[in-house]
């Protein structure tokens, strides 16, 4: 069986960045940071519907496992306004952790596809 090794901290956190810059339609070139700590809602200005859009998005990037509606079903509101892009990753990076190795082929695939 063919096996892809799980993405790194970095690679999540610069595909996350990469899926804020898309829904805030902001140019990589544009000098616009996004540090680990900043907060999606109050320093990035995202909404609740750009939260569904990132979920969207990390699924199709990483399969089933990463499932955004469920982790933030678990939190409390005020959780989810201070959430971070660093937490995100974490997120994502624990979901994986979880689903292994079978999200291994599913971001395999998802990576050929995006090629």
């Amino acid at each position: 069986m063919n096996t892809v090794p799980a993405p790194t901290a970095d690679e999540v956190f610069d595909d996350l960045r990469a899926i804020i810059r898309t829904i805030l339609q902001v140019d990589p070139e544009d000098g616009f940071v996004i540090e680990s700590d900043a907060s999606l809602t109050d320093e990035l200005g995202l909404e609740s519907i750009d939260l569904v859009n990132i979920g969207a998005m990390l699924t199709e990037r990483y399969g089933e496992a990463v499932n955004l509606a469920v982790y933030l079903a678990d939190l409390e509101i005020d959780d989810v306004i201070k959430l971070t892009v660093g937490a995100l990753a974490g997120f994502v990076l624990d979901a994986l952790a979880v689903a292994q190795p079978a999200v291994a082929g599913a971001v395999a695939g998802a990576s050929a596809a995006g090629e």
